[in-house]
This record gives C-alpha cells, structure tokens and sequence, in this order.
C-alpha cells in the first residue's frame, strides 16, 4: 500500500510517499481503508519539525484526521463491523475523562502513524461511526477541528442560545465552532483580513463580521457591538499575536478557549487582565473519543455539513499542504485516498 513518510527537510515538501506492507489488525483493532484526509495547520508544524520540543520523527505518516471503510476487524471487537463508514479519533487512547500525557502522547500524525495512507489500523476502541449524510470527503475534516470546536463551544465553556462568541479567522475550527454556535441559537462575532471570505461566514450565519487589516483595533469593535460589554466567549486560534487583543474583547467573568499556535507559542501575557476582569481561559486540545461522538449525534440531528475549501488528490498532498501554509483557504483542505 501507499503511504506518505516524513523525511528531513523543514518545509511542507519534507514528505514523500513510499511503499508499506498491508496492516493486519490486531484482536481489539480495526483495519481502515481511508477515503479521506483532511489536514490541519498541526500538520505543517509536524512535517517541518517544529511542533514537538524534541523535533520531529522521520519515518513517521502525517496527518491526523481522516475517514473511510472498515476492512478488516479483530477477533475481540464486537461494536464495529466491516463495511462501517468511520473516523479514528484524533487521540484514540483518550476515550473519556480528563486528559493526561499518556493519552495525549497517542496522537496521531505526530510520533505515532497518522492517516495519510491507503490503509490504517487503529484500536477500535478510538474509531466512531460518523454521521450517514456525510461525505467521506465531510467526515475526514471532523477529528481534530470539529472536535476541537465542540470542545471549545461547549465543554472548555458552556455556550448558551443568546450568548455571544468572537472567532477569529476563517479556518477549520473557527468555521466549525461558528456553525456549531448558530446551531444552538448563539451570537457570532467574527474576524478575517478577506472580505469575501468574511461574505461567506455571513451566509453561515454570522451575525457580525470585522475585518482585522482594515479595522486593526478590531478589540474595541467588539467591544462597541456589545454595548461596551464584551462577548461572554472567545475562541482562540491566533495565540500570542491575538490573545491580548481577546482579553479586552471579552466580558467580565467571561471565558477563553485558548488552542491557537497561528502566532506562535510563546508571548506576553496581559495576566493584569485576566485576574482584573476574572476571565476563565481553558486550554484546548482537541478531545474525547466521547466528545466525538457527541458531536456527531448533534451533528447528525442538525444535518450540518462541514465547509470544504478545496479536495486534492492523493498524489498531490504536497500541493494540498502548501495551498493550507497559504491560508488562502476557507473551512478545510482534504485529501482524497484514491
């Protein structure tokens, strides 16, 4: 089978795509014939070499979230079946409760095999059947950033019909906690340096929408679309470059899903302001195997459908890489696996 390996290098390029044996599973493991990947700006930082402190693994398949058909299944598992259309978690380890480093360290895509592959196989226990509307193409993308998105909407906060939430730009996790947010009658503020792209969030059903490079001071914006208030959650995907700006933007008493790395990892903090104002800021990283599959019951009930920005073909990853390092994109880049 065909799999994409990282090699040295510290640009998008630094994959290349190889020749394995077949996986066979294992008795509590499934095989899974994937149909889909979708890629994240994780991603990139783990190809270059510069998510993890201690560099990055060659020889290791990228990318975390992907969807296909199960294939094959282990004489133990009994809650799968062959033919079932499924995801893998992004930590399949991490199956309920708090998280912790043994859980996290199963991450896939970056010590441990990720998806971009014909093939994969993974515990059972951390594969989800997705919602039946979906496309293979929709399901990949629900891993990482929808999960990440439910977690900030709803677990990291408790987002409430009439509350208000920021979002900052238009990637996979912004546009999956605004859609998320519409779904359960909350407010949308939303930013973006692209107009048109700032169009479509409105069509998503944005209800306010301010573009950063024209309105730098895009902090008090907020602020005076609020009534001087301040919206009573934010999720942050910029970091350092934007997390200051999101403390003034925020309520008293308000709170933060912080998981953002666009910006950087490391900067300045206004802590005056979180103790001054009293802000919660949760840190976020992905979520549950539970978590999943909560979202996928609301997503199913909701029909959502996730944005797509542009699907390339299995030979063209490298491509699909580079186009999401321009952040030309709107909502996700996925990968079709033949």
């Amino acid at each position: 089978m065909k799999v994409y390996e990282i090699v040295k290098g510290n640009t998008v390029d630094s994959i290349k795509c190889v020749e394995r044996a077949e996986p066979l599973p294992r008795a509590d493991e499934v095989c899974i014939d994937m149909r889909a990947c979708a890629l994240n700006y994780r991603d990139i930082l783990v190809i270059k070499g510069t998510y993890a402190e201690n560099g990055k693994t060659t020889g290791v398949i990228p990318v975390s979230d992907g969807a296909g058909i199960i294939s094959s299944v282990g004489s133990d598992v009994t809650h799968l079946k062959v033919g079932d259309r499924v995801c893998g978690a992004f930590m399949p380890g991490w199956i309920n409760g708090p998280l912790n480093a043994e859980k996290q360290a199963g991450s896939l895509g970056g010590e441990v095999d990720g998806v971009l592959a014909e093939q994969v196989v993974l515990p059972a226990s951390g594969v989800v059947r997705f919602p039946a509307h979906l496309s293979f193409e929709e399901a990949s993308t629900l891993p990482c950033a929808g999960v990440t998105a439910w977690y900030a909407n709803f677990v990291g906060a408790n987002l409430q019909a009439g509350q208000t939430v920021l979002l900052l730009g238009t990637g996979g996790v912004s546009i999956f906690a605004l859609q998320f947010a519409k779904m359960i009658g909350a407010k949308v503020i939303i930013t973006s340096s692209n107009d048109a792209k700032l169009e479509k969030t409105k069509a998503l059903g944005a209800d306010h929408v301010i573009n950063y490079k024209k309105q730098p001071d895009w902090e008090q914006v907020v602020l005076n679309l609020t009534e001087g208030e301040g919206v009573d959650h934010a999720v942050e995907v910029g970091g350092p470059g934007t997390i200051n700006k999101t403390l003034q933007a925020v309520k008293f008493g308000g709170s933060i899903s912080l998981m953002g790395v666009l910006t950087g990892l490391a900067s300045e903090v206004a802590t005056g302001l979180i103790l001054h104002k009293n802000i919660k800021i949760q840190g976020t990283y992905v979520g549950s195997v539970d978590m999943f599959k909560a979202m996928n019951r609301a997503i199913e009930v909701n029909k959502l459908t996730p944005q797509i920005d542009k699907v390339f073909n299995f030979a063209q990853a490298h491509k699909a890489l580079a186009y999401l390092e321009s952040t030309k994109h709107f909502g996700k880049v996925v990968v079709k696996v033949n």
